[in-house]
Protein backbone atom coordinates (compact mmCIF):
# COMPACT_ATOMS: atom_id res chain seq x y z
CA UNK A 1 0.00 0.00 0.00
CA UNK A 2 1.51 3.33 -0.79
CA UNK A 3 2.14 5.94 1.61
CA UNK A 4 1.25 9.72 1.35
CA UNK A 5 3.83 11.56 2.53
CA UNK A 6 3.51 14.34 4.94
CA UNK A 7 6.10 16.27 4.18
CA UNK A 8 5.02 19.94 2.10
CA UNK A 9 6.22 20.55 -1.38
CA UNK A 10 8.29 23.78 -1.39
CA UNK A 11 7.63 23.69 -5.02
CA UNK A 12 3.98 23.21 -4.96
CA UNK A 13 3.61 26.18 -2.03
CA UNK A 14 5.12 28.56 -3.96
CA UNK A 15 2.36 27.96 -6.79
CA UNK A 16 -0.12 28.15 -3.98
CA UNK A 17 0.96 31.38 -3.48
CA UNK A 18 1.26 32.84 -7.10
CA UNK A 19 -2.23 31.82 -7.28
CA UNK A 20 -3.40 33.95 -4.53
CA UNK A 21 -0.97 36.69 -5.38
CA UNK A 22 -1.28 36.63 -9.19
CA UNK A 23 -5.33 35.80 -9.47
CA UNK A 24 -5.93 32.56 -10.69
CA UNK A 25 -4.06 29.00 -12.04
CA UNK A 26 -3.87 30.32 -15.20
CA UNK A 27 -1.47 34.03 -14.56
CA UNK A 28 -0.22 31.96 -11.47
CA UNK A 29 1.00 29.77 -14.36
CA UNK A 30 2.45 32.46 -16.80
CA UNK A 31 4.01 34.41 -13.66
CA UNK A 32 6.32 30.53 -12.45
CA UNK A 33 6.85 29.75 -16.18
CA UNK A 34 5.19 26.42 -15.61
CA UNK A 35 2.18 25.29 -17.42
CA UNK A 36 -1.28 25.78 -16.38
CA UNK A 37 -1.94 21.65 -15.49
CA UNK A 38 1.60 21.88 -12.93
CA UNK A 39 -0.34 24.63 -10.79
CA UNK A 40 -2.82 21.89 -10.53
CA UNK A 41 -0.57 19.36 -10.16
CA UNK A 42 0.64 20.86 -7.32
CA UNK A 43 -2.19 21.79 -5.60
CA UNK A 44 -3.64 18.36 -5.49
CA UNK A 45 -0.26 17.28 -4.54
CA UNK A 46 -0.53 19.64 -1.08
CA UNK A 47 -3.79 18.12 -1.45
CA UNK A 48 -2.63 14.99 -0.67
CA UNK A 49 -0.42 16.20 2.13
CA UNK A 50 -3.47 17.63 4.18
CA UNK A 51 -6.19 15.33 3.25
CA UNK A 52 -8.46 18.00 2.85
CA UNK A 53 -9.35 20.76 -0.37
CA UNK A 54 -7.16 23.96 -0.58
CA UNK A 55 -8.93 25.47 -3.60
CA UNK A 56 -12.35 25.11 -5.11
CA UNK A 57 -13.59 25.99 -8.21
CA UNK A 58 -16.45 29.25 -8.16
CA UNK A 59 -17.97 29.51 -11.88
CA UNK A 60 -14.94 30.38 -14.16
CA UNK A 61 -12.93 31.11 -11.42
CA UNK A 62 -11.67 29.77 -8.10
CA UNK A 63 -11.16 30.55 -4.66
CA UNK A 64 -9.36 29.11 -1.62
CA UNK A 65 -11.17 27.18 0.99
CA UNK A 66 -11.13 27.93 5.12
CA UNK A 67 -8.18 25.39 4.94
CA UNK A 68 -6.82 26.48 2.18
CA UNK A 69 -6.29 29.89 3.55
CA UNK A 70 -4.78 28.29 6.67
CA UNK A 71 -1.81 26.81 4.81
CA UNK A 72 -1.49 29.40 2.81
CA UNK A 73 -0.63 32.20 5.42
CA UNK A 74 1.89 28.70 6.73
CA UNK A 75 3.15 28.37 3.45
CA UNK A 76 4.03 32.21 3.22
CA UNK A 77 6.07 32.02 6.72
CA UNK A 78 7.38 28.75 4.89
CA UNK A 79 9.10 30.15 2.15
CA UNK A 80 10.07 33.57 3.78
CA UNK A 81 12.08 31.43 6.10
CA UNK A 82 13.41 29.07 3.54
CA UNK A 83 14.35 32.45 1.09
CA UNK A 84 15.66 34.09 4.12
CA UNK A 85 18.44 31.30 4.86
CA UNK A 86 19.61 31.74 1.28
CA UNK A 87 19.60 35.30 1.36
CA UNK A 88 22.07 34.81 4.81
CA UNK A 89 24.38 31.84 3.16
CA UNK A 90 24.49 34.57 -0.12
CA UNK A 91 22.65 32.90 -2.16
CA UNK A 92 19.25 34.84 -2.04
CA UNK A 93 19.35 36.72 -5.75
CA UNK A 94 19.84 33.56 -7.22
CA UNK A 95 16.45 32.69 -6.61
CA UNK A 96 14.61 35.90 -7.26
CA UNK A 97 10.81 35.31 -8.16
CA UNK A 98 9.63 36.05 -11.87
CA UNK A 99 6.91 38.31 -10.76
CA UNK A 100 8.12 41.52 -8.55
CA UNK A 101 5.09 43.27 -7.53
CA UNK A 102 5.88 46.43 -6.56
CA UNK A 103 2.88 48.57 -3.92
CA UNK A 104 3.30 52.65 -4.52
CA UNK A 105 1.59 55.10 -2.76
CA UNK A 106 -0.67 57.55 -4.84
CA UNK A 107 1.64 60.73 -4.02
CA UNK A 108 3.80 61.47 -7.09
CA UNK A 109 3.56 58.11 -8.45
CA UNK A 110 3.12 59.65 -11.83
CA UNK A 111 6.67 60.66 -11.27
CA UNK A 112 8.00 57.96 -9.44
CA UNK A 113 6.83 54.77 -11.17
CA UNK A 114 8.26 55.76 -14.33
CA UNK A 115 11.98 55.62 -12.94
CA UNK A 116 11.36 52.88 -10.82
CA UNK A 117 9.58 50.75 -13.60
CA UNK A 118 12.89 51.66 -15.94
CA UNK A 119 15.57 50.27 -13.11
CA UNK A 120 13.66 47.04 -12.89
CA UNK A 121 13.48 45.89 -16.51
CA UNK A 122 16.88 46.74 -16.64
CA UNK A 123 17.97 45.06 -13.70
CA UNK A 124 15.43 42.25 -14.09
CA UNK A 125 15.00 41.89 -17.97
CA UNK A 126 13.21 38.55 -17.74
CA UNK A 127 11.30 39.43 -14.29
CA UNK A 128 7.50 40.47 -14.77
CA UNK A 129 7.20 43.50 -12.85
CA UNK A 130 3.16 44.39 -11.23
CA UNK A 131 2.16 47.62 -9.35
CA UNK A 132 -0.57 48.75 -6.86
CA UNK A 133 -1.40 51.95 -5.90
CA UNK A 134 -3.32 51.90 -2.84
CA UNK A 135 -2.95 53.85 0.59
CA UNK A 136 0.30 53.41 2.88
CA UNK A 137 -1.50 50.98 5.83
CA UNK A 138 -2.91 49.40 3.12
CA UNK A 139 0.28 48.66 1.07
CA UNK A 140 1.97 48.15 4.67
CA UNK A 141 -0.63 45.23 5.42
CA UNK A 142 0.40 43.72 2.21
CA UNK A 143 3.65 43.55 2.91
CA UNK A 144 3.09 42.07 6.08
CA UNK A 145 0.73 39.18 4.79
CA UNK A 146 3.39 38.47 1.84
CA UNK A 147 1.26 39.68 -1.22
CA UNK A 148 3.82 42.32 -2.08
CA UNK A 149 7.37 42.31 -2.30
CA UNK A 150 8.21 46.00 -1.96
CA UNK A 151 6.68 49.14 -1.30
CA UNK A 152 7.28 52.91 -1.53
CA UNK A 153 5.73 54.83 1.55
CA UNK A 154 5.13 58.24 2.90
CA UNK A 155 6.73 58.69 6.31
CA UNK A 156 8.14 56.86 8.86
CA UNK A 157 5.73 56.74 11.46
CA UNK A 158 3.93 53.39 13.11
CA UNK A 159 5.66 50.96 10.55
CA UNK A 160 9.15 48.99 10.74
CA UNK A 161 11.99 50.79 9.35
CA UNK A 162 12.28 51.06 5.97
CA UNK A 163 15.32 52.05 3.25
CA UNK A 164 15.37 55.84 3.05
CA UNK A 165 14.49 57.45 -0.44
CA UNK A 166 14.83 60.89 -0.34
CA UNK A 167 12.19 63.58 0.53
CA UNK A 168 8.96 64.17 -0.53
CA UNK A 169 8.01 68.11 -1.17
CA UNK A 170 4.94 68.82 0.00
CA UNK A 171 2.74 72.67 -1.43
CA UNK A 172 -1.03 73.62 -0.74
CA UNK A 173 -2.95 73.67 -4.02
CA UNK A 174 -5.99 75.12 -4.52
CA UNK A 175 -8.44 76.10 -8.19
CA UNK A 176 -7.43 79.19 -9.62
CA UNK A 177 -9.14 82.39 -8.22
CA UNK A 178 -9.89 80.60 -4.81
CA UNK A 179 -9.91 83.11 -2.18
CA UNK A 180 -8.00 82.27 1.22
CA UNK A 181 -10.43 82.88 4.18
CA UNK A 182 -9.65 86.00 6.39
CA UNK A 183 -7.56 84.69 9.43
CA UNK A 184 -10.35 84.61 11.84
CA UNK A 185 -12.08 81.67 10.15
CA UNK A 186 -11.02 78.38 9.55
CA UNK A 187 -9.44 77.65 6.48
CA UNK A 188 -11.13 74.91 4.59
CA UNK A 189 -8.97 72.12 3.83
CA UNK A 190 -9.50 68.67 1.99
CA UNK A 191 -7.50 65.89 3.02
CA UNK A 192 -7.18 61.73 2.23
CA UNK A 193 -8.98 60.00 5.17
CA UNK A 194 -7.33 59.20 8.72
CA UNK A 195 -4.73 57.70 8.77
CA UNK A 196 -2.74 59.98 6.38
CA UNK A 197 0.57 61.57 6.78
CA UNK A 198 0.40 64.12 4.76
CA UNK A 199 -3.43 64.75 6.59
CA UNK A 200 -1.44 65.26 9.79
CA UNK A 201 1.14 66.99 8.30
CA UNK A 202 -0.93 69.66 6.57
CA UNK A 203 -3.19 70.10 10.29
CA UNK A 204 0.00 69.93 12.13
CA UNK A 205 1.92 73.20 9.67
CA UNK A 206 -1.57 74.91 10.26
CA UNK A 207 -1.82 74.76 14.02
CA UNK A 208 2.19 75.36 14.37
CA UNK A 209 1.14 79.15 12.19
CA UNK A 210 -1.64 79.55 14.60
CA UNK A 211 -4.13 78.97 11.80
CA UNK A 212 -7.55 76.98 12.05
CA UNK A 213 -8.56 75.01 9.67
CA UNK A 214 -11.49 72.61 9.03
CA UNK A 215 -11.63 68.89 6.81
CA UNK A 216 -14.69 70.26 4.98
CA UNK A 217 -13.93 67.23 2.35
CA UNK A 218 -12.81 63.99 2.61
CA UNK A 219 -11.57 60.93 0.47
CA UNK A 220 -10.49 57.42 0.50
CA UNK A 221 -7.83 58.13 -2.41
CA UNK A 222 -6.24 61.13 -3.85
CA UNK A 223 -8.60 61.24 -6.90
CA UNK A 224 -10.83 62.22 -4.74
CA UNK A 225 -9.28 64.83 -2.93
CA UNK A 226 -7.98 66.19 -6.17
CA UNK A 227 -11.85 66.30 -7.81
CA UNK A 228 -12.69 68.24 -4.27
CA UNK A 229 -9.96 70.75 -4.51
CA UNK A 230 -11.06 71.53 -8.60
CA UNK A 231 -14.31 72.06 -7.57
CA UNK A 232 -13.23 74.71 -5.11
CA UNK A 233 -14.12 72.87 -1.96
CA UNK A 234 -10.84 73.58 -0.05
CA UNK A 235 -7.36 73.59 -0.32
CA UNK A 236 -5.15 70.80 -0.26
CA UNK A 237 -1.31 69.99 1.01
CA UNK A 238 0.17 67.23 -2.52
CA UNK A 239 3.06 66.41 -3.50
CA UNK A 240 5.13 68.70 -4.93
CA UNK A 241 6.75 67.44 -7.56
CA UNK A 242 6.79 68.15 -11.60
CA UNK A 243 4.03 70.43 -12.96
CA UNK A 244 0.76 70.96 -10.90
CA UNK A 245 -2.09 69.01 -11.22
CA UNK A 246 -4.18 69.48 -13.84
CA UNK A 247 -6.87 72.01 -12.92
CA UNK A 248 -5.34 73.64 -9.61
CA UNK A 249 -2.14 76.22 -8.88
CA UNK A 250 0.24 76.58 -6.57
CA UNK A 251 -0.62 78.38 -3.44
CA UNK A 252 2.41 80.49 -1.79
CA UNK A 253 0.00 82.66 0.85
CA UNK A 254 -0.29 79.76 3.12
CA UNK A 255 2.43 78.45 5.61
CA UNK A 256 5.56 76.22 4.09
CA UNK A 257 5.67 72.85 4.76
CA UNK A 258 8.71 70.28 5.70
CA UNK A 259 9.08 67.96 3.01
CA UNK A 260 8.38 64.09 4.13
CA UNK A 261 10.97 61.54 4.58
CA UNK A 262 10.29 58.43 1.49
CA UNK A 263 11.16 54.75 3.00
CA UNK A 264 11.19 51.45 0.64
CA UNK A 265 10.03 48.89 2.53
CA UNK A 266 10.58 44.95 1.44
CA UNK A 267 8.30 41.93 3.07
CA UNK A 268 9.90 39.39 4.58
CA UNK A 269 12.25 37.23 2.27
CA UNK A 270 12.90 39.64 -0.56
CA UNK A 271 16.02 40.52 -1.60
CA UNK A 272 17.88 43.95 -0.04
CA UNK A 273 19.35 44.79 -3.59
CA UNK A 274 15.46 44.97 -4.39
CA UNK A 275 15.00 47.81 -1.85
CA UNK A 276 18.37 49.54 -2.85
CA UNK A 277 17.43 49.93 -6.78
CA UNK A 278 14.01 51.09 -5.48
CA UNK A 279 14.85 53.99 -3.35
CA UNK A 280 17.91 55.22 -5.96
CA UNK A 281 15.25 55.44 -8.20
CA UNK A 282 12.60 57.20 -5.76
CA UNK A 283 15.47 59.56 -4.62
CA UNK A 284 16.38 60.33 -8.11
CA UNK A 285 12.74 61.08 -9.49
CA UNK A 286 12.25 62.86 -6.60
CA UNK A 287 15.37 64.98 -6.89
CA UNK A 288 14.90 65.54 -10.80
CA UNK A 289 11.04 66.16 -10.77
CA UNK A 290 11.16 68.90 -8.02
CA UNK A 291 9.04 71.59 -8.68
CA UNK A 292 10.92 75.32 -8.37
CA UNK A 293 9.93 77.65 -5.70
Amino acid sequence: MAVVSNTLDLTALRSLVAIADCGGFRRAAEALCISQSAVSQHVRRLEKVVGRPLVELVGRGSRFTPDGELLLSAGRRILATHDDALELLGVGASVLQRLITVGSTEHAADHLIPRVMAVLTEQFPDVEVRFRLDRGVRLAHALDRGTLDVAVLVGTGGSPAGRPAGLLPLAWYSAPGWLVPPPDRPLPLVAVDDPCTIRTQALTTLARAGRVASVVGESGYLAGVLHAARAGVGVALLADVGPPPQGLERRADLPAVDPEPMQVRLRRGASPRLASLIADAVACALAAGRAPA
